[in-house]
């Protein structure tokens, strides 16, 4: 497909000739030219600039799924690549994916075989939503587009087809739907799966690039069971992806990895936006801050967005960080920072813990008060994936967590509070140290006596 302003092939020469028989010679005098070349070049791109429409103009809206750009994942390639399975045609065909697709179309095949129709029927039902599938990927080859080669619709439907009920099925297996229909030495949907399999397809499923339109599920699920319900399929997503549900969202969401953000960052309550000003410095690190007199303690929700500070308590949600957790947060930053309009409560959130974690002490301390369940081979080990991870990341100026360092640090700027830390730091460090404390105190308070006694008897 040629670019509007590259120069124009003979055939389009020829049709613009046949135009700029009707141009007179003023306008090929405000040209500034007399090459015919030059004024058909310039009458086309007229042309392609008034046929375009305000659709044409605004398609990227339509984006959920995004490539990640080679300036971003070359600071670390894994992080953005599936290991055992691909869902979408980014990754379809890598060879060391291809073991998966056999399992795919076994699946496919015992579907279509309960079933009794043929895929072609499922195909064409599919079809009628296809250009809506095709716009959800930023990047996606020619191959895959319709009209661009016989059959390359029905190809990419049948991807959408394969990896959607693939995808299907690992989610309902996570909540006993599927027993019994497959055997119980299935290398994937068994107890050895589940444990071996499950774990890394879990990963791959929160890829950026690694995603299916929830339209698929949506058409899926009403196709197979009866039923579509945004809320069941985000229930199914949840139960697998995630460690923690208190409540499932009924929200509308673009594919798993929206479906996993929106749960990490759900609220118990809406709290009012209050104007604040943007800080202009990083706070402390957590050894520091309980330095100057702040308690760090668990939030009552596990919500990236529940960060708050109160009266001396800096209270942060709980996080288990693993192996995987890199891969995870990446992946939900770049989607942040490629889908327009999806916020930025996850970069924030990372940003905010790169300047409270600084070194591996930092780790042990909030290990010790409940918010880091740490399972990285040491507490060094994630406190550079921290520091790791907030690379090249801003905050947001409009998000709520300025109004939270500027009170941490408006707190710090109080000496009292850091002499009264030291003091508790100090004396109440252990019980040895206190009982010394109490016996001076009882010493001084029994020679304040004796003192005044002797003065009181020296006077009589």
């Amino acid at each position: 497909m040629k670019s509007p302003i590259s120069p124009p092939s003979s055939s389009v020469r020829r049709k613009t000739k046949a135009k700029t028989r009707i141009i007179t010679s003023p306008r090929r005098e405000t040209c500034g030219t007399s090459d015919p070349n030059a004024t058909d070049w310039i009458i086309q791109v007229n042309e392609s600039l008034e046929g375009m429409s305000s659709d044409e103009q605004q398609y990227w809206k339509k984006w959920s799924i995004y490539k990640v750009p080679s300036y971003v994942a070359d600071l670390n390639p894994k992080a953005y690549q599936p290991q055992v399975v691909s869902f979408g045609p980014y990754h379809h065909g890598k060879e060391h994916l291809r073991p998966m697709e056999d399992h795919k179309r076994r699946v496919l095949f015992q579907f279509l075989r309960r079933s009794g129709k043929l895929l072609q029927h499922y195909i064409e039902s599919l079809r009628k939503v296809a250009g809506d599938l095709e716009a959800s990927y930023d990047a996606l080859d020619p191959k895959w587009k319709e009209g661009s080669v016989d059959g390359a619709a029905d190809q990419f439907l049948e991807l959408m087809i394969t990896d959607g009920y693939f995808m299907l099925q690992i989610l309902r297996y996570a909540t006993g739907k599927v027993k019994g229909e497959y055997e119980d030495n299935d290398p994937i949907f068994s107890k050895h799966g589940d444990l071996y399999v499950h774990p890394v397809i879990r990963r791959d499923m929160l890829l950026l690039e690694n995603q299916l339109p929830m339209l698929v599920l949506d058409w899926l699920v009403a196709i197979c069971y009866g039923v579509q319900k945004d809320e069941s399929i985000n229930s199914l997503i949840l139960n697998f992806c995630s460690r923690s549900v208190d409540s499932v969202s009924k929200e509308k969401c673009l594919h798993v990895l929206d479906v996993f953000r929106k749960n990490m960052l759900k609220e118990p309550e809406k709290k009012d936006k209050a104007e604040s000003q943007v800080s202009e410095e990083i706070i402390r690190s957590a050894t520091e801050l309980r330095e100057h007199g702040i308690y760090l303690k668990k939030s009552d929700t596990n919500s990236l967005k529940n960060i708050s500070f109160d009266s001396g308590v800096l209270r942060l949600p709980g996080i288990v960080v693993d192996e995987d957790t890199e891969s995870m947060f990446l992946n939900l930053i770049a989607f942040e920072r490629f889908h327009v309009g999806a916020g930025s409560e996850v970069t924030s959130y990372i940003f905010f813990m790169d300047d409270v974690i600084d070194k591996g002490q930092d780790v042990a301390l909030l290990h010790t008060r409940g918010i880091i369940d740490n399972a990285m081979e040491s507490d060094e080990a994630a406190a550079k994936l921290f520091n790791s991870l907030a690379m090249g990341v801003v905050l947001d100026p409009d998000s709520s967590l300025h109004d939270v360092i500027n009170k941490v640090r408006e707190y710090c700027r109080k000496r009292r509070h850091k002499w009264r830390a030291n003091f508790i730091h100090t004396y109440f460090r252990n019980p040895w140290v206190i009982l010394s404390l109490i016996a001076g105190v009882l010493l001084f308070g029994l020679t304040m006596v004796q003192t005044v006694y002797t003065v009181l008897g020296y006077n009589k």
